[in-house]
């Protein structure tokens, strides 16, 4: 139990959060967090409201603009301009009443817009009350409206001026409270990336991207919407995309309107990015499982009709999406439905009525295959290949785990040294290239909480090689069995016998090479340990540096050429005695526990993929089949 509070709980004890206070206080409900996301949150915030006019047919032009300063960002789109006029019932301005006020809104019924991303009245009061300060401009009835705010309060009254020509529009200039966000600086290439989706899904719209700093404008502009952004996102990740054709399917004229583009590719993962209504569903929804279910449906009738099905084998969702790189685009009326959206970020869609036209929209994906056989034969080859190599996976992944006695504990390799603990949130096990560097790192360890286990020479690439072949490596079957968890689609993490999964090779060229092996094998067939941040890389010292004497000797411990370069430097005229390590087993015990093992000196990289198609992109380029992206890389 933890401390004791008052034990008197009384009425006056309830306290009542008013205005934009609740936003100030638990920014995270609101945009997802403090950090980096959580201002590109606020830019989307205000960028949906823009892009909410276009769709609706009243503007076509919208600039953003990230200020000189890099903490500072304006929005500003063509429309109808937010009102300015006072409110019947609250007796204050429109504007300050969307600004000021949580749930204030046009957006709640049909009458002002046919479909809309911003449905809760939240965003824009949300940005206000995290903003240091937020400046409207508005364009409209032949005048310029301005009002400036301060964490969510009004600074003054909308103020009128004579407007120049028949402009209008909104524009929301807005910095980021430092009080809230400990780093206000907007990350350009993640700004960027938004604009550029947003026109990719509203095809026609122009969106201009200026970055005073860099002295740049963009602008972004596709008449082919989803096609295009498929077309992009195979060219900026290197894929190889599989037969030439990029899949469009079009349902314009129901409730709801869908729009589907796809493609398949040679990659080892899927990328399926849906939206409704113009806003990034990140973890899915409704909408996404009818696509996947509806295209299953498809290709297994297909397949299942023109026998290509082979006895034994069987077909699932997981090798139909293999390599599949896919947009799901549903515009919903507001008179349709009430969305439902999981948060006020709407990660994901809640509404199950929208799965039944976007599943059926998909399934006649299976019209298209009929009519392109050619086609048709490169996807369904792919799809078996897939089939083939995870049922070849299973039967490797269950031939490891067999590798456990009847008392239920593993036959551990020989070569590894274990940790004499079992907790596995205290224990970590250290992945040594040969014999000589395991004999010093067993020798270096903690016994009690460090485990090692040496390799022998390099292991297969995962990237390039079978499945079976893979997991058969007696290598890689030893790190699987130390590691207890399995692999493939036998992987449990609740059996992982060790915290933290640390590569520890030479910091040499040889060394890098066994590191972006293992790397390689523990993403396509451990993922999960990736991604839950179990994996790390030791760095340890290429050279030794020792210059004075006695009590005056000075020891610098360095892991490259350059660093070597910038000690030297540092140091001056002075005598220095400089030793390269050939390999870990070089360094003596003592040296390798300070510099490398030890958790109070030590220096641990983490491995982990904070974007997915760019960790793919990486691991193709460097161990794919492909020696013209290595090069390039």
């Amino acid at each position: 139990m933890g401390s004791k509070v008052a034990e008197s709980y009384r009425a006056s004890d309830i306290e009542v959060l008013e205005g934009l206070e609740p936003v100030r206080k638990r920014p995270g409900m609101y945009i997802g967090g403090t950090d980096k996301t959580g201002l590109v949150q606020l830019v989307s915030e205000i960028l949906d409201n823009a892009v909410d006019e276009a769709m609706n047919g009243y503007a076509n032009k919208i600039v953003v603009t990230l200020h000189r300063s890099g903490d500072t960002i304006s929005v500003a789109d063509n429309g109808r301009g937010i009102p300015v006029g006072k409110h019947p019932k609250y007796k204050r301005s429109a504007l300050e009443l969307i600004l000021t006020t949580l749930h204030a809104g046009g957006k709640f019924s049909d009458k002002n817009y046919i479909s809309s991303g911003g449905l809760h009245g939240v965003g824009a009061s949300v940005v206000n009350a995290l903003s240091d300060r937020l400046e409207a401009v508005v364009w409209r009835d032949g005048k310029e409206w301005r009002q400036a705010f301060s964490r969510g309060k009004p600074l003054g009254k909308v103020k009128s001026f004579k407007a120049k020509g028949k402009k209008r529009g909104t524009q929301i200039t807005f910095k980021p409270d430092p009080e809230v966000f400990p780093d206000i600086k907007f990350p350009v290439e993640r700004i960027r990336a938004i604009i550029e989706e947003k026109a990719f899904l509203n095809g026609g719209l122009e969106l201009h991207f200026v970055d005073e700093a860099s002295g740049t404008r963009e602008i972004f502009k596709y008449e082919n919407g989803l096609e295009a952004l498929i077309e992009s996102h195979i060219e900026k990740n290197r894929l190889k995309q599989i037969g030439g054709d990029i899949f469009c399917l079009k349902d314009l004229n129901g409730d709801i309107r869908v729009e589907l583009a796809f493609a398949w590719t040679e990659a080892t993962s899927f990328s399926i990015k849906s939206f409704v209504n113009g806003i990034c569903t990140k973890s899915g929804g409704y909408h996404e499982d009818g696509f996947k279910s509806g295209l299953s449906k498809a290709i297994r009738n297909y397949m299942s009709v023109h026998d290509l099905i082979p006895k034994g084998v069987s077909i699932i969702g997981d090798d139909i999406r293999e390599g599949l790189i896919a947009a799901v685009s549903a515009v919903v009326p507001v008179s349709f439905v009430n969305l439902q959206f999981q948060g006020q970020t709407k990660d994901r869609l809640n509404n199950p009525e929208v799965a039944q036209p976007v599943e059926q929209l998909a399934r006649s994906f299976e019209n298209l295959l009929n009519a392109k056989p050619s086609q048709a034969s490169l996807i369904t080859d792919r799809i078996l290949l897939s089939a083939k190599a995870r049922i070849a996976s299973r039967s490797a992944s269950l031939s490891i785990s067999r590798r456990v006695s009847a008392n239920h504990k593993l036959n551990l390799p020989g070569k590894l040294a274990d940790c004499t603990l079992t907790k596995a949130d205290k224990c970590e096990l250290f992945i040594v290239e040969g014999d000589s560097a395991g004999g010093s790192a067993k020798q270096a360890r903690d016994r009690s909480t460090q485990a090692v286990l040496p390799l022998r020479g390099k292991i297969l690439n995962a990237i390039s090689s079978p499945s079976s072949k893979v997991l058969e490596n007696k290598e890689i079957s030893n790190v699987i069995t130390a590691l207890g968890c399995g692999a493939g689609d036998a992987l449990n993490l609740a059996k992982l016998r060790y915290g933290k999964v640390i590569i520890l090779t030479d910091a040499d060229a040889d060394g890098m090479h066994i590191a972006s092996l293992l790397i390689a094998f523990f993403y396509t067939y451990m993922r999960g340990l990736v991604e839950n941040g179990h994996l790390y890389i030791g760095l340890c010292p290429l050279y030794r540096l020792k210059c004075g004497s006695g009590k005056n000797e000075k020891t610098y411990w360095v892991r490259s050429d350059e660093e070597k370069d910038r000690v030297l430097k540092k140091i001056g005229k002075k005598a220095v005695t400089i030793t390269r390590f050939k390999g870990l087993g070089e360094m003596n015990p003592e040296s390798l526990w300070e510099t490398t093992m030890n958790p109070k000196s030590r220096t641990l990289l983490r491995v982990f993929p904070e974007s997915m198609d760019e960790s793919e992109r990486v691991l193709n380029d460097l161990l794919g089949k492909d020696a013209s992206a290595r090069y390039r890389f």
